[in-house]
């Protein structure tokens, strides 16, 4: 993945004509334009660190909707079976289905390598821990799903922009909630990212 080209901060988001969870068309530009956007991609259905962070995302929802904050799940599972997740484990967030991976592939999300998908010793720690804390365990990837695809989640402004690019080095590397919701140093997602030079 380190290849591939991904977003930096204050980029322009790519927009994707989705599915949401009735199966109908939705704009991805159109959760950003009342709101700061949190877009979550999700790995595969059977990933215990995918539902690690969706459980963790849901947790603290409601802290989340009161700085302003919406927060969306995307899977490339279709929009059937995006529902059944969402409506399982997330039914308070916008669940979109992107079963061509169009805009996994326009946020630079692609298949990760063997090392970051099961074989870096840190997945293994992560699957025990997620295994004892909550009885989540590695399984197969449903029908039409990648065991390979990597995640990743990105903070959206109201201009359309990045406001914070996240990249998983491995599948066990999801951003902490506390980053999600205070930023770094205070950063407030309201306000667009100054790339300017200091002089």
């Amino acid at each position: 993945m380190a290849n591939q080209l991904q977003l930096k901060f204050n980029d322009l988001a790519p927009d994707a004509r989705l599915l949401a969870s009735d199966g109908k068309p939705i704009q991805l530009s159109s959760l950003w334009k009342d709101k700061i956007l949190i877009l979550a991609f999700t790995r595969h259905f059977g990933c215990p660190q995918c539902k690690e962070m969706v459980d963790q995302l849901i947790d603290a929802h409601q802290a989340l909707t009161e700085k302003g904050l919406r927060l969306a799940i995307i899977s490339h599972a279709s929009a059937e079976s995006a529902k059944q997740f969402c409506d399982q484990r997330a039914p308070s967030a916008v669940c979109l289905a992107d079963p061509d991976r169009a805009a996994y592939h326009a946020y630079g999300l692609y298949r990760g390598t063997l090392w970051q998908t099961i074989l870096s010793p840190r997945i293994w720690l992560s699957n025990r821990k997620i295994a004892r804390a909550k009885g989540y365990k590695p399984e197969l990837p449903p029908a039409g799903q990648d065991a390979y695809q990597m995640s990743g989640t990105f903070i959206i402004g109201m201009d359309g922009r990045i406001r914070l690019p996240y990249y998983y080095e491995d599948i066990a590397d999801h951003p902490p909630v506390d980053l999600i919701l205070h930023g770094i140093m205070g950063t407030d997602w309201n306000r667009p990212f100054d790339s300017r030079p200091v002089v």
